[in-house]
């Protein structure tokens, strides 16, 4: 059997974006980078095995899809709406600015002014991967930076969707229809260049309101029912399915992008209690296609224009990391917020990505872009995308020069008790006073109890301790699970358990027991692993479903593993214990205090394994005296 250029591409780009990743890793620098690198490595321009283009870039749109569509699972149109008073004016007024440098360098090439548009427009939109990953690494996407930023880039693929079907009419327009590249509203139906936008936005309107409509009952219903089968495997396929094909349907019946349709689809998803589950499912492959696009972008790179182009590639640089960012962070100035969240803005919008490359693509197949522009565009999105870590490294250098404000104190409730050494109560901020400017603050609990993950599990357990008056802090990153911790009483930590920077937060150091009450034992055991660096005494209690999970966790460091189907066992057997006892008496003078205890126990199997009383687990003591 002969293998074929996709088989080629997915080991040659995966494997080379693991080594160059972990290198890069290992240097301290993004892994980005080391993506991009395995890109080159295996584009044209470089010696040795060439990988397929064509293939690269539509593995790279699937990546996207996939990660678009995983960002509206946490992105709830409640949140979009929130922010539409910044998000929709300064992504506009950014790209006009930005269209405007991008024109102006390009008549001082001797381009004309119709290139000078396409390529302002190519610099002006941002990359959907990019943006997201760098908020993601830095735990930004829940703050109100990140939604602004996330709100920002909704509305800026929204204008290069206009864009992408108004060039074909206007270069029809100015030089005729080009060979291969029919136009067919224009030419067909003689709309015109107005007509065709109208048409176009009309068709957007009109895709939102079908999925608000129609997709908010379907996407939801067919999911619940595909679950309610029992097959985890259907389940993972129907959430693929639906991510693929509402992004397809958008993108073929309505002419809006693919991240914009799946974008949407997740969003409505994120309504349904299996989002969550949903997000799960999807990850793995979202990780995997989204290191596929940066290594289809490292492939249009082509270094040698860094010798014959150096001072046009400078200026374009210079358009991408200063006249956007500036732009960017006078126009959030311009609208109250604080100079923090302008910077942040300002550095997740200097780079531009996958809209930048198909608006080149199409500029030049349409015979209204010089092919010196499209490498331009190419080279900009490569070296800015190298250069984003920096801006925001710079944004970091920034921000500690800033006179100090009153920090935020995490939601400490009542219940648990608040920290030693916090001050009296004060009267409550306003929302935007308590906004962190990260998803993790440090928390100042001493001698507290620390439970990973709020579901079924979590949740019952969160429960019990604060009706005892622990003093409880959660780490979670599900919003609903976030929401009930937060209805409970409980302090939080939003953020993934297994993230170095989230457990340090935790003051482990200080607590008294852990509990991971997650039910991925490969997670379970990172977070073990790293609690025993961070206190070697503490007791740490997981749970599992195998006989395995229990080695492993074991192995890792946990203290206690409780293995849920073993105590649901164990009390189904308790209910045997009276079986002789009633064999025995007549029928008619049957004791009914058996009953009574098979209908409890029926009622503790029934219960998430958590909440079973598990005889080797004593309650938790809240005394750190006692609590080893």
């Amino acid at each position: 059997m002969h293998h074929g250029p996709l088989i080629a591409i997915i080991v040659a780009g995966l494997g080379l974006a693991f080594v160059f990743g972990a290198l890069a890793q290992k240097l301290r620098i993004s892994p980005l980078v080391g993506y991009l690198v395995a890109g080159v490595a295996v584009g044209p321009f470089t010696p040795g095995f060439v990988a397929d283009q064509n293939l690269a870039n539509e593995l790279a749109e699937i990546g996207v899809i996939l990660l678009m569509f995983g960002v509206g699972l946490h992105f709830s149109l409640k949140e979009l709406l929130s922010v539409k008073t910044i998000a929709v004016p300064g992504a506009l007024v950014q790209i006009a600015v930005a269209t405007a440098l991008g024109l102006g360098l390009a008549l001082l090439l001797g381009w004309g002014w119709i290139s000078g548009l396409v390529f302002g427009l190519a610099l002006s939109v941002a990359s959907t991967v990019v943006l997201l990953r760098a908020l993601q690494e830095r735990r930004l996407v829940q703050t109100e930076k990140g939604r602004i930023a996330v709100g920002w880039l909704i509305v800026e693929d929204l204008a290069m969707v206009l864009a992408l079907v108004a060039l074909p009419a206007i270069a029809d327009a100015l030089n005729g229809p080009q060979p291969g590249t029919p136009s067919p509203l224009s030419t067909q139906f003689d709309l015109g260049l107005w007509g065709v936008l109208g048409l176009t936005l009309a068709k957007v309107v009109a895709f939102v309101a079908f999925m608000l409509i129609v997709g908010r009952r379907v996407i939801p219903w067919a999911l619940h029912w595909v679950a309610h089968t029992g097959s985890r495997e259907l389940f993972r396929l129907a959430v693929l399915a639906l991510a693929l094909g509402v992004a397809f349907a958008a993108a073929t019946l309505f002419g809006v992008s693919f991240a914009l349709g799946a974008f949407f689809a997740g969003m409505i998803l994120s309504e349904s209690p299996l989002s969550q589950r949903a997000a799960e499912e999807t990850l793995p492959l979202r990780d995997a296609f989204a290191v596929l696009f940066f290594v289809s972008v490292g492939m249009l790179f082509d270094p040698g224009i860094l010798l014959r182009s150096p001072w046009p590639l400078l200026g374009t640089l210079a358009i991408i990391l200063i006249g956007k960012s500036l732009a960017a962070w006078l126009i959030v100035r311009a609208f109250g917020r604080s100079n923090a969240v302008a910077l942040t803005i300002s550095a997740s919008l200097a780079q531009i990505g996958e809209f930048s490359f198909i608006l080149a693509g199409l500029g030049t197949a349409l015979g209204i872009l010089p092919a010196e522009g499209r490498d331009l565009i190419l080279a900009g999105a490569i070296l800015s995308i190298l250069l984003n870590p920096v801006m925001f490294a710079l944004v970091d250098r920034l921000k500690t020069g800033e006179a100090p404000t009153a920090k935020p104190r995490p939601d400490t409730p009542a219940a648990a008790g608040p920290a030693p050494e916090a001050p009296p109560a004060a009267p409550a901020p306003t929302a935007t006073a308590t906004e962190p400017e990260r998803d993790v603050v440090p928390t100042t609990l001493a001698g507290h109890i620390v439970v990973v993950g709020y579901g079924r599990v979590g949740s019952l357990l969160g429960a019990g301790l604060l009706s005892q008056g622990a003093k409880l802090l959660v780490i979670e990153d599900n919003p609903e699970a976030v929401e009930t911790a937060r209805r409970d009483g409980a302090e939080l930590l939003v953020g993934n358990a297994a993230d170095p920077e989230v457990l340090a937060a935790a003051g482990l150091d200080r607590a008294i027991r852990l509990f991971i009450a997650i039910p991925g034992s490969f997670e379970a055991g990172q977070v073990c692993q790293q609690a025993r660096g961070e206190n070697g005494t503490l007791p740490i209690v997981a749970r599992a479903h195998s006989d395995a999970e229990v080695e492993h966790l074991s192995k890792c460091g946990a203290t206690l593993t409780i293995m849920g189907e073993a105590e649901i066992a164990r009390a189904m057997l308790s209910m045997c214990s009276n079986l002789r006892g009633e064999r025995e008496q007549p029928a008619s003078g049957a004791d009914p205090a058996p009953a009574a205890d098979a209908k409890t126990a029926s009622r503790e199997a029934d219960r998430p394994e958590s909440a079973q009383p598990p005889a080797r687990l004593q309650p938790p003591s809240t005394d750190p005296s006692t609590a080893a």
